[in-house]
């Protein structure tokens, strides 16, 4: 067995740690009550989408940030500090958990499809230390361009992240953990021997039975509850 160093958790964001409505949904929300975004941006966006929906439809949604051209990168601090001390609160279960894969000395990890700058202010709210693996903007002269830089992480994407950083830290990934919400996590929860549906949706939840994963329903209470079947490890079942 490996050095409990070597070990690696690996959890979804949106709907998975963080109750919704999403990060950016909250991002654009305080964007388009500051008046920073508006018509033209909402144009720019469905301009994106049009020229992009049927090569790539993937891209043309989540991928798509052309609502962020021109703004200045200064504003992800600015949303964040007038974030009150609870809006990012966690499922207190899914906190719960991140703090028993600290205890044991895991590397823990943030892989989301969401703005980088937004899962940072998460993992700065937490008493937990984590690494972010999120969607980074391009940006020039302080301003964001529209466009992402890299990839979007998601689907695949986030299983090639976790082998990047797995080769990295020198993680044996066969004995991490990945927790996910959705079926495009599911590249990700393929890529360890632990694998977690937290909140899934019938078909994730109809994969995890047929593979004999764990599969967890947390909810947004203040004490950590959680409906989990199978256990997550011998030493958490104690």
């Amino acid at each position: 067995m490996s050095p409990t160093g070597k070990i690696g958790a690996f959890f979804d964001l949106d709907g998975t740690l963080l109750p919704g409505p999403s990060l950016e949904w909250r991002f654009i929300a305080w964007l388009a009550a500051r008046d920073e975004i508006g018509g033209v941006d909402v144009a720019r966006w469905v301009a994106r989408f049009a020229g992009t929906i049927l090569r790539d439809p993937r891209a043309a949604t989540v991928g798509n940030k052309a609502y962020l051209r021109g703004l200045r990168e200064s504003l992800a601090e600015g949303w964040e500090d007038s974030l009150s001390p609870l809006s990012l609160r966690p499922f207190a279960a899914g906190l719960a958990r991140l703090q028993w894969h600290a205890a044991q000395g895991h590397r823990v990890f943030i892989v989301s499809g969401t703005l980088a700058h937004l899962a940072r202010a998460f993992v700065r709210r937490l008493v937990t230390p984590a690494e972010v693996i999120a969607t980074e903007l391009e940006a020039s002269d302080g301003r964001w361009t529209g466009d992402i830089s890299g990839r979007h992480m998601s689907g695949e994407e986030k299983a090639r992240a976790i082998r990047r950083v797995a080769a990295r830290f020198g993680l044996s990934l066969w004995e991490s953990y990945a927790y996910g919400n959705s079926v495009t996590d599911l590249p990700m929860l393929d890529s360890v021997g632990h694998r977690v549906a937290v909140n899934a949706p019938l078909r994730l939840r109809r994969i995890a039975r047929s593979e004999g994963w764990q599969s967890c329903v947390w909810s947004e209470r203040l004490v950590a509850t959680s409906t989990c079947r199978q256990a997550l490890s011998p030493e958490e079942a104690r």
